[in-house]
């Protein structure tokens, strides 16, 4: 029996107490937003007065008649109205952002705004790419969850031209027997406002009460996160009062060099995002404890590109220092370890889901389990992978990763969404006594 059982882990690239659930996110290349449009603005070397792209683009609209002016704003509005959320809004913030310095000598009518604006604008598809490396949390609103459901947020990184990452939410269900059931998204996705605070970038971004969870994007707003916000790992925060909320660390890249960022918000519509201060915030996949923890902050990170680290802190925001907690055992974590999302807590322990890079670059996803009084102990510890890539799921962008930026514990089962070779997202389940009677 234990060589048949064996047999079929390798086949299918988990245990048979893992049970594979119907879900399949999949780049939609139909799924677009809305994206100011901001040309050099440059002089020329051999006229330095003449006037600049911007300057030029909002004179030759204006320089339309009425009558032509009227037919090419027809032929927006025929082109993209139906495809997002008042777009006339979007034409004139992005008319005051981009070009309304270079028309302030001007009298102009809402009509001439609407469509400068349109100049300044381009469709973005954010996940014409990839859909990947989802994390899942409690749904701040739990009034419309049926007996025995959890309602949830299902956060992911999408991928667009250029490589960009952004992050997108899916919302949804969890069943008392541990099936992830997800909404249908909503028609029309648009970048959430932001507005940028001082010089360490604190972003703050709002959305309008009238949309849906699942129609904000968030996108780049600094210079820090110019091209992307990656791998965020949520999880629901419980303060000393009782009080909840919801914190997310994330990877910003700039094109250049990466940095540890990270959320705050309380009901998916207002966001604060703002960089991790302290020597320990240095590297990428850091993860908050969902409580204090002795009276102090708690964090898993990796701070030497190899090891898991616990790392503690009298401020959420910043880090020092830390402890190596976990070293790479087995042959399959042999490259690296990192955590998989936030550990979870559970009456014999904190459940931390991991990461193992092992040879030919396979990422593999593992367990441990640590002491919920003092999390520098480790209780127990899988031997072999509770996922591994093979068969169909070694295909795509990034061959030979299965990875996941959290799940959670709902009726004594754990939820676990993961991404499939940094493309598609899908998920499993499994009861928790039976993953923790798969540790050693």
């Amino acid at each position: 029996m234990a060589d048949a059982a064996s047999r079929h882990e390798r086949d299918v690239g988990m245990p048979d107490f893992v049970r594979r659930l119907d879900v399949s996110l999949r780049p939609d290349a139909d799924m677009v937003v809305l994206r100011p449009f901001r040309p050099s603005v440059e002089p020329d070397d051999k006229n330095p007065l003449s006037p600049n792209r911007i300057e030029r683009i909002v004179s030759h609209v204006l320089s339309l008649t009425d009558a032509q002016r009227r037919r090419v704003w027809e032929g927006v509005l025929r082109g993209f109205s139906d495809r997002h959320i008042d777009i006339q809004s979007f034409f004139l913030r992005t008319f005051r952002e981009i070009a309304e310095p270079y028309a302030d000598e001007v009298l102009l009518t809402i009509e001439e705004q609407l469509l400068i604006g349109a100049y300044f604008s381009h469709e973005y598809s954010f996940q014409a790419a990839a859909l990947f490396n989802p994390s899942l949390v409690p749904h701040p609103d739990q009034a419309q969850a049926g007996e025995g459901e959890l309602r949830v947020v299902l956060s992911l990184r999408c991928v667009g031209e250029g490589h960009i990452s952004s992050i997108c939410f899916r919302t949804g269900k969890v069943t008392a027997d541990g099936d992830l059931i997800l909404e249908e998204p909503h028609q029309h996705s648009m970048i959430a406002a932001s507005r940028a605070y001082g010089e360490d970038e604190d972003v703050h971004i709002h959305c309008e009460k009238d949309r849906p969870l699942d129609a904000a994007v968030l996108f780049p707003v600094t210079p820090a996160q110019s091209n992307g916000l990656e791998d965020l790992r949520l999880v629901r925060f419980e303060g000393r009062d009782g009080t909840q909320r919801y914190y997310g660390t994330y990877t910003a890249y700039s094109g250049h060099a990466i940095r540890s960022e990270m959320l705050e918000t309380t009901d998916f519509r207002s966001f604060r995002m703002a960089p991790l201060a302290g020597d320990a915030a240095r590297n990428k996949g850091m993860a908050l404890f969902p409580r204090r923890v002795n009276d102090r902050y708690a964090m898993i990170g990796r701070q030497d590109n190899e090891n898991l680290w616990l790392l503690r802190s009298n401020d959420m925001w910043t880090w020092s220092g830390g402890e190596i907690l976990l070293k790479p055992r087995f042959p399959w974590e042999f490259v690296q370890i990192g955590n998989c999302g936030s550990p979870i807590e559970l009456d014999e322990g904190w459940l931390i889901l991991t990461h193992g890079v092992g040879p030919v670059r396979n990422y593999s996803i593992g367990a441990f389990l640590v002491d919920k009084a003092d999390p520098s102990k480790v209780l127990a510890r899988m031997k072999e992978p509770l996922l591994r890539p093979v068969g169909e799921e070694r295909e795509g962008y990034v061959p030979n990763v299965v990875y996941t930026c959290g799940g959670l514990v709902h009726a004594g089962r754990l939820i676990l969404p993961y991404a499939i070779a940094d493309s598609v997202t899908t998920a499993v389940s499994m009861k928790v006594d039976d993953l923790l009677g798969a540790m050693e």
